[in-house]
This record gives structure tokens, sequence and C-alpha cells, in this order.
């Protein structure tokens, strides 16, 4: 049974707020979703924080890259006003303040790990590190089947940045993400003690679908904007999905 909520708002707040920022998450909270993904990356020393492209230009002004970039600097960047002047002067958060932002506010996360190219296994240990201190408590007090959603989950294109998080902290749960999904996937599931495969929906079929729920792991999809399709993959079985329309396709829909 996929134990998370099953309608997750994208990178925050969808469409509706910038990408990867706290106000993303205010947006989609006010709208009702308690579950959210988001991307994380290293800054240059080696703190998480919350950004989806490892060159600035698209949601950050400027040019440079986030690897070379130390956190100080990255939280004063302006990661609002390409969306709209209301957001202008939002901050680069970092990863721990969206967490406990999340954890206050009893948000579920799917953080997906983002490394930089040539930061893999970096990447993967530091977020594994930090996520495992920041959810000592529920680590502690988990117990498998009864409060699996008190944990976030990982996900990651980087097969080594999963490992290294596994290693780091093996009791965070894992999804391996993909576009297409590749012939080894089980293989891949069972290296990573993944409980979940992510993938592109529009590289899912029913057939498909059934293969993998008959292996007993969970199925999420990315990124289901429309009602038809949203409702088309609930009833081959996909688990949950991520949306940026979160103004169309409710936490409740499934």
């Amino acid at each position: 049974m996929w134990p998370y909520p099953k309608i997750i708002a994208h990178r925050g707040g969808g469409s509706l707020a910038p990408e990867n920022t706290l106000a993303a998450m205010r947006c989609g909270l006010a709208h009702g979703f308690h579950a959210v993904e988001f991307d994380v990356m290293l800054s240059q020393d080696g703190v998480p924080v919350l950004m989806h492209d490892p060159q600035f230009g698209r949601t950050v002004h400027g040019a440079g890259r986030v690897c070379d970039t130390n956190a100080a600097k990255l939280a004063a960047m302006d990661a609002g006003s390409w969306f709209g002047p209301q957001f202008m002067g939002e901050p680069v958060p970092s990863f721990e303040q969206v967490a406990d932002f999340c954890r206050k506010n009893r948000i579920w996360m799917n953080v997906e790990i983002k490394p930089a190219p040539g930061f893999e296994e970096e990447t993967g240990h530091v977020v594994g590190e930090l996520t495992k201190r920041l959810f000592a408590a529920e680590i502690a007090a988990h117990v498998p089947g009864v409060n699996d959603a008190s944990l976030p989950l990982f996900s990651s294109f980087s097969f080594e940045a999963l490992l290294a998080a596994k290693a780091a902290a093996p009791d965070i749960p894992r999804g391996f993400l993909v576009d297409e999904i590749p012939s080894d996937w089980q293989q891949r599931l069972q290296m990573l003690d993944a409980v979940a495969l992510h993938t592109n929906h529009k590289n899912l079929s029913q057939a498909l679908t059934r293969a993998i729920k008959e292996q007993d792991v969970g199925l999420l999809c990315y990124t289901v904007n429309t009602l038809q399709r949203a409702r088309e993959i609930l009833d081959w079985g996909v688990d949950a999905f991520c949306t940026d329309r979160i103004d169309l396709i409710g936490p409740d829909f499934a």
C-alpha cells in the first residue's frame, strides 16, 4: 500500500508561485496541499538549497552556477521576481528552512536530490546526513506500516546520489526517478532498496503500470496537469503524481 499522499504540489506551488521557494510552499499550503515536491542542490560551501537549474538565468537573474556560489550569497538573490513583481525579493531558501516550514505545517516532502554535474555523491551524502539530523525524532519513532508518512521520501535522477543518500541516511526511504523506465528497473530498485519508482507519465502505459505494481512497489508520476490524464493513470493503478495545476487538481482529487 502507498502510505504517502497521492496528489503532490510540484516544486511547492505548481504554476501559481515561484518554484522552490518558501512562497511556493505557502501557496501550496493555502490551496490545501500537505504534500510537496522540491529540488535540492548544494551551494559552493556545501549547504543544501532549493534550486532546480545548476546555472542562473531562469529563476535567478544573472550568470554563474549554484555550485560556485556560497549559501549566504544565494540567500540574498532574488528567486521570485522572474515569476511576478509581487514575489520580488523572494530568496533562495535552504533545505533546512523549507524542511522546518513543512514539519511545522505537517507537509509531507518528496525531496528530489538534484546534484550539479560532478557533485552526485557529495550531494546525496550531504542531503542524507542533514535529513537524518533534522528527522532524528521521526526516525526514532517510525513504525513501518503505521506512520511512514512522518518521514520524507528521497528521489533523484542520479543513481549515484541516491546510493550516497542511502549510505548516509538508510532510514529515509528512496524512490528511483527516471524519465523512461529502463529494462533493469527492478535490479536498480533492489540496489537502492527503494520503495517506489518515479517516472514521467508520458512514457507510461497501462501494461507497464500493471507490471510495476505486480512487484509491490509504489509508482509515482510527474507532472500531470490535466483532469483526464490524472483520472486515467489513477484508474491504471498509479499511486501518486505531482501536478503544477494545484488550482485545477486539488489535494483530495484521488
